[in-house]
């Protein structure tokens, strides 16, 4: 049962909570600038599309390989000064970023600010789990999570009309942006960010692989992977989106901008509404819920044939809200699964698992998907048939997650 918070305490609590969405928005827009910034990259630093492939793959492979580094220290430090140092890392990073003077800098570049990146949002869930009792957490999460709407509708236009509108700086402008607005969050979180060690008081046995090894292979634990594994399979269908719209819908490149526009703002409006019902009606029910809804967008985006404008952005609309309002309760479900002495590391496993399973479903997308001699996209009726069986398999998975006996006491999620 909830106990009744002061006037002090509520506001404490959002000053964390948007510390950690600070946190959240700069390293995913981070990741996300680099997609709309291509065309420039290619043509100012004269690199093909393979080389600009490998500079948003390095990204997502330092990602995955830090989450598995980070298991090995993750909770032995306290956390809030574990996340200040981390997220000045990335900071740097991304700085040199900034000033990169040649493909092969920028490309080291990325490949950093990906290794402290990944690790960032395993210590903001991490952090949220440790602060916020389950029955508050699905409001919580939803807020941290609208982090990615902000990004798609202000953070992204905004960074690529600073890379347009500063010729001196050109696509360095974005990155110039992003550490100013870092900076203020850091300044936030040395306030807001509480000291947390109770995680340090349990005694340790073995040496620290030997931990590691107990975390990863703790049944309750392999069933979250495999569930959040699940729940990434919709990046099988996500990068194509775009292209899809463009070469067998019809639709121009710049309502393509709308679309992220209006579901970006969607999302934003609608996470923090779902995690809110997912506290008061039970997580497992409201992602049930939901998962089930968001089938009917997967295949009518991925079976769409030209049709009127206003539909399309109907679809993707819906698409946006209920693909990524999924992740809140179910994420809220997993972060409850580890107990609190191993949380870190079982989430620094968890992150590394979302970015193995979203490059999977991409590889998965690819090998199915074929173009046309005219250009269209061909077999991707199939990739949406794919998403929507492994959510099913997640729908199954979600009702035998448990909650931790010390991190909750031990009972069902919902």
């Amino acid at each position: 049962m909830n106990q009744p918070r002061s006037p002090r305490e509520q506001k404490s609590e959002k000053l964390f909570l948007l510390a950690l969405a600070g946190i959240q928005f700069t390293h995913i827009l981070d990741f996300m600038i680099m997609m709309p910034l291509g065309p420039e990259l290619i043509r100012v630093l004269r690199i093909d599309t393979h080389e600009f492939g490998l500079l948003l793959s390095s990204y997502t492979f330092t990602a995955a390989a830090s989450g598995l580094l980070a298991a090995t220290y993750v909770d032995r430090f306290d956390r809030r000064k574990l996340m200040l140092a981390l997220y000045v890392l990335f900071i740097l990073a991304t700085l040199f970023c900034a000033i990169a003077p040649n493909y092969l800098t920028l490309l080291l570049a990325r490949a950093m600010a990906g290794a402290f990146g990944g690790v960032l949002g395993a210590m903001v869930q991490t952090m949220i789990a440790d602060v916020i009792p389950f029955e508050r957490r699905g409001q919580a999460m939803g807020t941290v999570m609208a982090a990615f709407s902000v990004s798609t509708v202000a953070g992204v236009p905004l960074g690529l009309f600073l890379a347009e509108h500063i010729q001196q700086l050109g696509w360095r402008a974005p990155f110039f942006f992003i550490v100013l607005v870092s900076c203020l969050i850091l300044a936030l979180g040395y306030r807001h960010l509480p000291t947390l060690t109770a995680h340090l008081s349990r005694e340790r046995t073995g040496n620290v692989f030997q931990q590691i090894h107990a975390v990863a292979r703790e049944p309750e634990h392999l069933k979250a992977f495999f569930f959040v594994g699940l729940l990434m399979m919709n990046f099988s269908v996500i990068p194509y989106i775009a292209l899809y719209y463009t070469s067998n819908v019809g639709m121009t490149a710049s309502f393509i901008t709308l679309i992220y526009l209006v579901g970006g703002t969607a999302t934003l409006l609608t996470s923090r509404i779902i995690g809110k019902l997912a506290d008061t009606h039970g997580k497992l029910r409201v992602f049930r819920w939901i998962a089930v809804l968001s089938f009917a967008p997967i295949l009518v985006t991925t079976h769409l044939v030209p049709v009127p404008w206003w539909l399309v952005l109907i679809n993707s609309t819906a698409f946006f809200i209920l693909v990524s309002g999924r992740m809140i309760p179910g994420m809220a479900m997993v972060t409850a699964v580890a107990p609190l002495h191993v949380r870190g590391t079982f989430m620094s496993l968890g992150s590394s698992v979302q970015m193995l399973g979203s490059g999977l479903a991409s590889l998965v997308a690819g090998l199915v998907i074929t173009r046309t001699p005219a250009g269209q996209i061909e077999h991707y009726n199939v990739v949406g048939y794919f998403a929507v069986g492994c959510g099913l398999v997640a729908l199954w998975m979600a009702g035998h997650l448990m909650v931790s006996q010390s991190a909750e006491g031990s009972r069902p999620h919902g």
